[in-house]
């Protein structure tokens, strides 16, 4: 089946509906797998001059040029960890997403998190088919998928559709918990758009993620975007990648790019792919290794 294999199971647990394609990819044997995680694309319907405060701005030339890219590379997928669109999630923004992200083709299946400047409603007008387990959780977007003996899980932290903060929320929160208790002991990491601290813009329940995220040892890290920044840090022995923008950066010492990532059950390799900014960073790897 070329990189990907169908896997069918039981759906009755802890609010899982299966997506309409596969949600295990690659062969589990080879015990890892090759990811490319990107971030606040930040597609517009049209291409835009750059505005004031946004180095390196070039939404569609930066994601052609990292589609190729990936493309070259063969991952098992391609994660957008949200801000997908320009701003207020037009259903333009996500054509253009459609078009720009063709060249993926079928070996490099795409999974989307929504982040506070996407539309839902939108975006699945345009997304349909997507692949992946999804989850059931009312008035949220939530993916799970496996490849290479690691559980990534897309969760959705989007709030209102164009104001800063995101929430998981307590519907997602209280699935989250039941499908930890319930799924395998693979290593799992968590996927979702807002950043981690304690400001108005960030994710306002991020605590009480934490309480549920800490405790479960399977889960090794946590990969966010919405700073357009890059880095790394641990919320107690947590991983926390905060993956760069894709669309454009705040600051001309940051960045512009996605990462290759290769994951497997003991921890992950994370190599940084610069689009524009400080080039002499790129092919720059930082190494993690999973807490037991």
């Amino acid at each position: 089946m070329n990189r990907r294999r169908f896997l069918q199971v039981s759906l009755g647990t802890a609010g899982l509906v299966l997506g309409v394609d596969y949600y295990t990819l690659g062969d589990e044997t080879t015990g890892g797998a090759t990811w490319a995680l990107l971030a606040d694309t930040h597609i517009p319907t049209e291409e835009a001059a750059p505005p004031a405060g946004h180095p390196h701005f070039g939404p569609h030339a930066n994601l052609r040029k990292a589609v190729s890219q990936i493309a070259r590379c063969k991952p098992v997928g391609a994660v957008f960890a949200g801000d997908l669109a320009r701003l207020e999630g037009l259903q333009g923004d996500y054509e253009q997403l459609k078009a720009l992200t063709a060249g993926l083709g079928e070996a490099v299946p795409a999974f989307y998190a929504m982040g506070n400047h996407d539309d839902r409603g939108a975006f699945h007008n345009v997304f349909d088919g997507l692949p992946g387990k999804r989850a059931s959780v009312p008035g949220k977007f939530v993916t799970i998928v496996e490849a290479g003996g690691v559980r990534l899980v897309l969760l959705d932290s989007l709030f209102f559709v164009n104001k800063v903060p995101g929430l998981l929320g307590k519907a997602q929160r209280d699935w989250l918990v039941r499908y930890l208790s319930e799924c395998d002991e693979r290593p799992t990491l968590m996927c979702l758009h807002h950043t981690l601290g304690d400001n108005d813009g960030d994710l306002l329940d991020v605590d009480r993620m934490f309480r549920i995220l800490t405790g479960v040892r399977k889960v090794k890290g946590v990969i966010y975007g919405h700073s357009h920044q890059y880095g790394f840090s641990r919320h107690e022995d947590l991983h926390l990648i905060n993956l760069p923008a894709t669309g454009y950066s705040f600051d001309n010492n940051m960045p512009v790019g996605w990462v290759q990532a290769e994951l497997d059950a003991d921890g992950g390799a994370f190599t940084l792919r610069v689009l524009g900014g400080p080039v002499d960073l790129d092919g720059q790897t930082t190494r993690l290794t999973w807490r037991t």
